[in-house]
C-alpha cells in the first residue's frame, strides 16, 4: 500500500475511485458539492433517492459519471457532524478502503473537509494511513490459502495507491504521511509477532527477529543466553523459565539518534516477553488458554516501536529490553511458596506462579538502569484485573512521576491510543508483605490486582523516572475478532517523537 498527498480539485483527479463525504445532518461536504456540480447533480440524486442517507460507514459507489476524471465516485456516509470524532474518522476510512470495489488500485480521499474537532489536518493524514493499513492487514501466513481478503485483493499482491487531496500542500502533511507509514509498519510488526503461535514464536524466535531488525534498520543488538542471564543474577527472571525446555533470552536493542559517539540518557522501553503463559504450577483454566500466546505483546510493542523510530530517525536515544521465556508446569517448575533472589538483591516469595510477568520485568527493570535512562517505560499484558477495570478501551497507566505521566497522556491523546491513569499509592504496598521474604509477588486476591502489580514493579525503580503500561485489555482481542492490535506502538512512537522535538 502506497500513500501520497496531492493538491487538486476533486472533480479533476484521475484515479480509479474518488471518496467524498456526506454527513447525516449537514449533507454533502464542500468537496462533495463540487463533484455534484461537475456531474450535474449526481450526488444530490443519490441522496434524494434514499441510496445515501449519510449513515456512518455507509457507501454508495457511482460509476461512469461525466464531468469527473475518475472511473468511480464513492459517497461515504460520515454520520452526524456532532458525533464525528477520532473513531468515526477511522471507521469511514476503513469502510471506504474495504468497499471501494474490485479492481481499484488508485484511491483518492477528498477528506480535508471531514473535520474532526480539535484535530489538525496532519492528524487526519496519519489517521487515514493507520486506518487504511489496518483494514488491509491480514495474518494468514500459516494458512494454505489466503482468506477473507477485501474485494480486489484476492491474490494478496495487488497494491493500492492512496492519495490524500490536500487543500494546500506543505511539509507538515508530508511529514505526517511519513510518520503514519512508519507507525503502521511498527504496528504490523507487533501484530505479526503477537499473532504467531507459541510453537513458532519462541524466545529464540524473538531473538532472531531482533537480529533481523538490527540488520535491516542499523540498530545495535545483544542477546543474552541462560548462562549470561545467570551471571547477571537474574534469579527472579530465571525462576519463571524452570518449567520449560525453551531456553530464555534477554534481548537488548539500541537506537542511537542523538548523534555523537555516546549513548547518553536513553529512553528505556521494557517489554514483557512471555511467549506462552500456562500459569505454571498455578495453572490457568483451559478455556481461552490459546490466547496466552499474546502474553508477549509487550515485547512485540517494543519491537514495533524500535522499527518505527529506526525508520523515522528522531534525535533521541532509545534502548529496548525484552526478557523472553515460557511459563509452563513441569517437575522442575517453580512452585508456590518458593523464594527467589532478584537481580536487585531483593528476595521474593512466589505465592502464585501465574503472576510471572512481574518476575521477569523486575530483573529487566534493574538491568536497564545501567544505561542511566532519562525515563523507563515498561509495557506488559500484566493483569486480568486491568481488563476488569478498563476493558479493552484504555491501557492502564501507572506512575508516580506526574511529568512523565502527563507526557504519556498527551502522547496517547495525539496518537489516538488511549490510556487511563491509575493509582499507585504506597498504601497498597502493605498487600505485598511476606513473612519469609522481602516481598510477595501478589497482593490480596481480588483486591486492586493491577495496582499491586504496579506497586511490586515500583520497588525496583526507586529514584527513576518510570511508568508502567498494563496492556492486558488493549494488546489483543479475543473471540471472532481474535488477534493482536499492535497497541501501544502508536503511543510509544508519539512519545519518543515528542521527546525528540
Amino acid at each position: 500500500m502506497e500513500f501520497n498527498t496531492k493538491t487538486a480539485a476533486p472533480e479533476s483527479v484521475k484515479v480509479d475511485c474518488l471518496a467524498i463525504g456526506v454527513f447525516e445532518d449537514l449533507g454533502p461536504t464542500p468537496s462533495a458539492r463540487r463533484v455534484d456540480r461537475a456531474t450535474h447533480g449526481a450526488v444530490h440524486a443519490a441522496i434524494a433517492s434514499g441510496d445515501m442517507k449519510g449513515k456512518r460507514g455507509s457507501l454508495v459507489v457511482l460509476r461512469s459519471l461525466s464531468g469527473v476524471g475518475c472511473a468511480r465516485v464513492a459517497l461515504v456516509g460520515l454520520g452526524k457532524s456532532t458525533d464525528f470524532g477520532d473513531k468515526a474518522f477511522s471507521e469511514v476510512v476503513s469502510a471506504t478502503v474495504r468497499g471501494c470495489g474490485a479492481g481499484v488500485t488508485t484511491l483518492a480521499f477528498a477528506a480535508s473537509d471531514w473535520k474532526v474537532a480539535g484535530r489538525a489536518p496532519s492528524w487526519s493524514v496519519r489517521a487515514m494511513v493507520a486506518a487504511a493499513r489496518a483494514t488491509r492487514f491480514r495474518s494468514d501466513e500459516l494458512k494454505t490459502k489466503a482468506s477473507d481478503r477485501p474485494a480486489g485483493e484476492d491474490d494478496g499482491n495487488q497494491r493500492l495507491r492512496i492519495t490524500w487531496l490536500a487543500e494546500k500542500r506543505g511539509r507538515e502533511l508530508e511529514t505526517a504521511l511519513r510518520q503514519g507509514e512508519a507507525i503502521a509498519n511498527g504496528v504490523e510488526l507487533a501484530k505479526r509477532l503477537g499473532n504467531l503461535p507459541a510453537n513458532f514464536c519462541t524466545p529464540d524466535y524473538l531473538a532472531s527477529q531482533a537480529r533481523k531488525l538490527a540488520r535491516d534498520w542499523h540498530l545495535k543488538v545483544q542477546i543474552f543466553d541462560r548462562r549470561q542471564i545467570e551471571a547477571l543474577g537474574m534469579g527472579s527472571f530465571l525462576s519463571v523459565t524452570h518449567g520449560s525446555v525453551q531456553p530464555p533470552r534477554l534481548i537488548v536493542l539500541r537506537y542511537q539518534g542523538s548523534g555523537g559517539s555516546g549513548f547518553a540518557n536513553p529512553v528505556a522501553l521494557v517489554g514483557k516477553g512471555i511467549t506462552f503463559d500456562s500459569g505454571g504450577i498455578s495453572l490457568k483454566p483451559g478455556a481461552q488458554m490459546d490466547e496466552m500466546k499474546f502474553d508477549m505483546c509487550g515485547a512485540a510493542a517494543v519491537f514495533g516501536t524500535m522499527r518505527a523510530i529506526a525508520e523515522l530517525k528522531p534525535t533521541v536515544n532509545v534502548v529496548g529490553v525484552v526478557p523472553a521465556c515460557e511459563n509452563l508446569p513441569s517437575g522442575s517448575a517453580t512452585k508456590p511458596g518458593d523464594i527467589v533472589t532478584s537481580m536487585s538483591g531483593q528476595t521474593i516469595e512466589i505465592l502464585n506462579t501465574d503472576a510471572e510477568g512481574r518476575l521477569i520485568l523486575c530483573d529487566a527493570l534493574t538491568y536497564v538502569q545501567r544505561f542511566r535512562p532519562a525515563a523507563i517505560i515498561d509495557i506488559a499484558t500484566l493483569t486480568g484485573a486491568c481488563v476488569v477495570a478498563l476493558g479493552n478501551v484504555h491501557s492502564g497507566l501507572f506512575s508516580k512521576d506526574d511529568e512523565l505521566a502527563a507526557e504519556l497522556l498527551a502522547a496517547a491523546r495525539n496518537a489516538g491510543d488511549s490510556v487511563w491513569r491509575m493509582p499507585i499509592d504506597d498504601d497498597y504496598q502493605d498487600q505485598l508483605k511476606s513473612n519469609f521474604a522481602d516481598m510477595a509477588n501478589i497482593g490480596t486476591p481480588g483486591n486492586a490486582g493491577s495496582v499491586t502489580a504496579a506497586c511490586f514493579l515500583a520497588r525496583f525503580v526507586k529514584d527513576q523516572h518510570w511508568a508502567h503500561l498494563d496492556i492486558a485489555g488493549t494488546a489483543y482481542r479475543g473471540g471472532t475478532t481474535k488477534g493482536a492490535t499492535g497497541r501501544p506502538v502508536p503511543l510509544l512512537t508519539e512519545f519518543l517523537l515528542a521527546r525528540a522535538a
